[in-house]
């Protein structure tokens, strides 16, 4: 059983806070693609100028070290070694003047840089 599963069943608290309009953009993209298999894969990984960054792909395959997190009918999937830097985090997707995109913020990230998608701890 993975953590996320476990957690469910006791009524904590997801480990990561994935907005309604990050599920509903995904969702749309997932529509676009045409390929009702496909999860949303958050991942941390070396580089950027603050010596960590996020990413995001699409992934079919659920991989044993996943957790996985349910909202509104998308899957999100996140790697062991990145479930670490982002328990507490919330995965929000944003529209404004400042353009179109995904925006992680994290509580563990003590630094950050000006363009928000590095980060170190």
């Amino acid at each position: 059983m993975n953590a996320v599963a476990e957690l469910q069943q006791t009524d904590m608290p997801a480990p990561i806070n994935f907005s309604d309009s990050a599920a509903a953009k995904v969702a749309q993209l997932i529509e676009e693609e045409g390929n009702p298999d496909l999860k949303l894969r958050v991942f941390v990984q070396g580089g950027g100028c603050s010596g960590f960054q996020y990413g995001f792909t699409f992934d079919e395959i659920v991989n044993e070290d996943d957790t996985t997190m349910s909202k509104n009918g998308v899957q999100l999937l996140i790697d062991s070694m990145s479930y670490q830097y982002l328990v507490g985090a919330e995965i929000d997707y944003k529209d404004d003047l400042e353009g179109a995109q995904f925006v992680i913020k994290n509580p563990n990230a003590t630094t950050t840089c000006g363009c928000g998608s590095s980060f170190s701890v």
